[in-house]
């Protein structure tokens, strides 16, 4: 009789043992959510928010909080409750710091997500004997003979010898020599520089 009751015993701690790491697996990923994600898929490693940029503001369990707001020119944006908050500059984890800061003095758990959803800040130009001269948006890499390429090309009368690309640097304008028919043939192809926010291509 002592003999089964151990018998029994021993069979029932095997049986249980996978019952509880099941629970144990099922309760561990619920402490993972809790921690808010700055999310920016496909946005550049150099990438700052920007006038006219559109961000997604989300608050765990807070749907009457959260939404899509424009930046401002004047750089800031508006949210519920919190009311103005300034973005320009910052990256989106230094902003959703700001916005859970900001939110704590209302919300006891504040739990904020910011996610850019469209990118306009970041621009280049491209004017004179172009097809389509005017202004692109700079979302990813791109080079001199990319942008001339988006703009649907030279002209008939474009002076493709004596392009130059204008950009502003603390202050500072520096122009870049291109001469579209050696790059367009592989050479001087280091003339082909990868443009940044703000660069003007202009073609005579």
């Amino acid at each position: 009789m002592r003999s089964n009751q151990i018998c029994n015993l021993v069979v029932g701690v095997v049986l249980a043992a996978p019952v509880a790491s099941q629970a144990q697996g099922v309760v561990a990923p619920a402490a993972s959510t809790a921690a808010p994600v700055a999310a920016a898929a496909g946005v550049p490693d150099d990438y700052v928010i920007g006038a006219e940029d559109v961000l997604g503001v989300q608050f765990w369990r807070e749907p009457d909080m959260s939404g899509d707001v424009t930046v401002r020119p004047d750089g800031k944006i508006t949210l519920p409750l919190i009311g103005e908050i300034n973005a320009v500059g910052k990256r989106p984890e230094a902003l959703r710091e700001d916005v859970q800061k900001a939110a704590g003095r209302f919300l006891a758990d504040a739990n904020v997500s910011v996610i850019v959803k469209q990118i306009n800040s970041r621009k280049v130009f491209i004017t004179g004997q172009v097809t389509k001269p005017g202004e692109f948006s700079l979302v990813g890499p791109r080079t001199v003979l990319q942008l001339i390429a988006q703009a649907g090309g030279l002209t008939e009368y474009a002076d493709g010898e004596k392009i130059t690309v204008m950009r502003v640097e603390q202050g500072q304008t520096r122009v870049f020599k291109f001469n579209y028919k050696d790059v367009s043939k592989g050479k001087a192809i280091e003339q082909n520089i990868q443009l940044k926010p703000g660069d003007t291509v202009v073609v005579p």
